[in-house]
């Protein structure tokens, strides 16, 4: 291998707020090492991120889901053939180093497939691991899960010799998403001057949502109390919920639910005053921008996987079993206790208004 590595392959493959978190970790190989060729390795569903960040020569998606739905009916080997094509683009480069940000099962397979010289991650300890550790052949002593999972991944990097001297994400927000934000906010009746509040409120998992009311209640406090203009957001799956909050609610709110590429949400944030989110990836989004957010957490860790850096407020309620991390569970009251008071305490401690 050649003192400087000119090949280096980032293995991250979901979700959409670990990959926002391994940005930063992008962004100091690439100072490091100004002149080799960097490519990620991501599932279709947070790709929409890495295409065109300045810090990446190529990326490399996996459409994993869409190919085992696939291998079900009955054009199964046109996704077989599809598998079989992606399987060569990931082997048509001897990446210098390899470095595994998944940590599990999934991203393994694929380390094990590549063509590497140095297979680089977490050694055996992590949490959901799966046994990925077995597929690398240089392995940094496992850190304390309960760190951030932004600071893990620089972490793995200082133990190479790369050094993290700040924070930055460098997110590829391109005029062409920032202008197609303005034009659908100004269709949707939106003046220019106007302070927007951004709010979030669904997530994958049941255990993290926030009572419907309660959203609507708090909407029509921020609109009434300080003239905002509320916009939610969400993907298309999440169509029935914003429209359920949106009929609870007294005054007017935006609705862009499945109108909005990840580059285009990136921007509507970078436009709001704040985003009020659930424990998802958007609210990741959010504080990548640098808006203050204001997240509602329950079942998780929010020192974790909460919004990283300073200037967020973490809303929780003081409940026993949390963090518990489970997906399910009856009733949730880790979330259902957590009152509109307490999220408008929290808006109002960021002194924006």
């Amino acid at each position: 291998m050649p003192s400087t590595p000119e090949q280096i392959l980032i293995v991250k493959l979901s979700a959409i707020g670990d990959v926002i978190h391994t940005l930063p970790a992008l962004n100091a190989i690439r100072r490091h090492y100004p002149h080799a060729c960097i490519t990620w390795l991501v599932e279709e569903a947070a790709a929409g991120l890495l295409e065109g960040h300045a810090a990446l020569d190529r990326v490399l998606v996996s459409r994993r889901k869409y190919w085992i739905r696939g291998l079900q009916g009955k054009v199964r080997w046109q996704h077989i053939a599809e598998m079989a094509a992606f399987a060569r683009r990931l082997r048509d480069t001897r990446y210098d180093i390899i470095l595994d940000f998944q940590a599990s099962l999934k991203g393994g397979a694929l380390i094990a497939l590549a063509r590497g010289v140095r297979k680089i991650g977490f050694g055996k300890g992590l949490e959901h691991q799966e046994h990925s550790y077995l597929f690398l052949n240089e392995k940094v002593p496992a850190v304390d899960m309960e760190i951030h999972a932004l600071t893990r991944g620089l972490m793995m990097l200082e133990h190479i010799g790369i050094p993290t001297p700040r924070v930055e994400y460098n997110l590829p927000v391109t005029e062409k998403a920032t202008l197609r934000i303005t034009q659908l906010l100004a269709q949707k009746g939106l003046q220019r001057e106007a302070k927007v509040v951004a709010i979030n409120p669904v997530a994958q998992w049941e255990t993290k949502l926030w009572d419907n009311a309660k959203f609507a209640e708090l909407a029509d406090y921020l609109v009434d109390r300080y003239a905002v203009s509320i916009v939610f957001s969400g993907g298309a799956a999440d169509r029935c919920v914003v429209d359920d909050i949106c009929a609870r609610m007294q005054t007017r709110a935006l609705n862009l639910v499945g109108q909005t590429t990840l580059i285009e949400l990136a921007a509507l944030y970078k436009q709001a005053s704040c985003l009020i989110s659930t424990d998802t990836g958007p609210m990741h989004l959010g504080a990548a921008v640098g808006i203050p957010v204001v997240a509602l957490f329950g079942p998780t860790a929010p020192w974790r996987t909460g919004p990283f850096g300073n200037g967020h407020q973490v809303i929780r309620a003081p409940v026993e079993c949390a963090p518990c991390f489970n997906r399910t569970c009856d009733p949730v009251q880790c979330m259902r206790k957590i009152e509109v008071a307490q999220v408008i305490e929290g808006i109002e401690q960021l002194g924006i208004f």
